[in-house]
């Protein structure tokens, strides 16, 4: 197998993938919060350990892959309480939009996805260990994690304890203050209030789970304890992944994952893309707009680590990109490739190899292309780029052609009679109503060809 090296947040260094299990590779990545559609900035670490379970299945590996689903939070709460709703219903309505929007992306599902709600025994049983290692501490049906009693809290997100704070609303924090040993103390259960139509028994009073917790018993139940990539964005890092490794360290003695991945943010005028700022872009309708493999393409155009910025230019960039791989994969043959480029192949894989470099992968494989191109074969076959198209998710832009419906060819052809005729106003009327119709004409020598936009 190749040797893999991954940026691990927690040494700020690369690391080689060492797998706990030899040949067996655990992927948890935190999935949404479902009070509302996701937006184009939730799918990108869908995509990136979506493809990164992809490579390494490439490289030989068994992989498990689980993305959870948060659907019991204060965020689930407030926007049901606004809608008039149960917030029960509404997580599941949006789960469900969730499901469909990331299946437009083409890529398969995680291994597993389960859910807060369905979680609720173990999450309970952690908690209670937690309180007998005296790690934890219950307050009128609170409970509460007692951070200074974990001295490897901060190595992951490398902060002093002087600086941190758990983000509560400073309402919330007054109120909080009072009942916490510590204001660096969170919240591992959380007591049911008026208004909170979900909750469920424990043996300290009825309520909910807090959001860290949740993750913790979550990726356990799947993977085991000491699995080998934790992944998510890098807003997660603190308080959330800080919470997480704390808890699972004080609980079980041991660390809940070996690496820790973290993609960077998608940016709208230079901010987080954030639904509590409002500057989102839904993914089911950027994926209406531009089709699912320019957003594959768009979001993997940038280092995995680095922010990305979102615009109309970069999705554009991104759907020409996909043409022009599609209209290069129509000039070859459906075979080997030819030996002189195996050198580019292995270069691509090389790229991803040295943690996850989508960017400098697209690089090369554009240089295969162009070398396919002006290369001794006038036909050159196809299967290095299939298999590089299929590690990124994007092997439909191989898919045959499917052909132009009656309707459009008809105007192809009234087109090509306006052309002859030299009523060129007439053509490019016609070219306009095709491409309203989802078509390109393209004329060559030996005549025009349709070709879906």
């Amino acid at each position: 197998m190749r040797e893999i090296v991954l940026h691990d947040t927690r040494s700020g260094e690369l690391s080689p993938l060492r797998p706990r299990d030899p040949g067996r590779v655990g992927v948890y990545a935190c999935g949404p919060t479902v009070y509302s559609r996701i937006h184009i900035g939730n799918a990108r670490p869908f995509v990136v350990f979506g493809l990164l379970k992809r490579f390494l299945e490439h490289e030989g590996y068994v992989v498990d892959l689980v993305v959870n689903v948060t659907d019991v939070n204060d965020k689930i709460y407030d926007a049901a309480r606004a809608q008039g709703r149960p917030s029960a219903e509404l997580a599941a309505e949006m789960t469900e939009h969730y499901r469909a929007d990331t299946d437009a992306l083409g890529l398969g599902r995680p291994d597993h996805e389960p859910l807060a709600s369905e979680t609720i025994e173990p999450i309970v049983d952690y908690i209670q260990t937690l309180i007998d290692r005296d790690h934890a501490y219950a307050v009128d049906g609170d409970v509460y994690f007692r951070v200074r009693s974990d001295p490897g809290y901060g190595t992951l997100s490398h902060r002093q304890l002087e600086n941190m704070d758990q983000g509560e609303a400073a309402s919330e924090a007054d109120e909080l203050a009072e009942r916490k040993e510590d204001p660096l103390d969170f919240a591992l259960w959380k007591a049911h209030k008026p208004g909170e139509d979900t909750s469920w028994p424990a043996p300290w009073g009825v309520g909910r789970p807090g959001w860290h917790i949740e993750c913790s018993a979550m990726a356990e139940q799947f993977l085991g304890v000491g699995f080998d990539i934790h992944g998510g964005g890098s807003d997660l890092v603190f308080p959330h992944h800080e919470n997480e490794a704390a808890q699972t360290r004080t609980a079980r003695g041991e660390e809940l994952s070996r690496l820790w991945m973290h993609n960077g943010m998608i940016q709208f005028t230079g901010e987080k893309m954030a639904k509590s700022v409002g500057n989102i872009a839904l993914l089911h309708e950027v994926l209406d707009e531009y089709g699912p493999e320019a957003v594959v393409m768009y979001l993997i155009s940038g280092h995995y680590r680095q922010p990305l910025a979102f615009s109309k230019a970069a999705l554009e960039q991104a759907q020409a990109n996909v043409k022009r791989i599609r209209e290069a994969g129509r000039r070859l043959s459906s075979g080997d490739s030819p030996t002189e480029l195996a050198a580019l192949r292995d270069r691509f894989f090389e790229a991803l190899a040295r943690d996850f470099n989508t960017a400098e992968a697209l690089s090369v494989l554009n240089e295969w292309i162009r070398e396919a191109s002006t290369g001794k074969e006038e036909s050159p076959g196809d299967a290095h780029l299939r298999e590089m198209l299929g590690v990124l998710g994007l092997e439909p832009l191989l898919a045959p052609v499917e052909r132009a419906p009656g309707d459009v060819s008809e105007l192809a052809e009234q087109r090509e009679r306006a052309r002859a005729e030299r009523d060129f106003a007439a053509a490019d009327r016609l070219r306009d109503e095709i491409a309203a119709l989802g078509w390109e004409v393209r004329d060559g020598p030996s005549g025009f060809e349709l070709l879906p936009l």
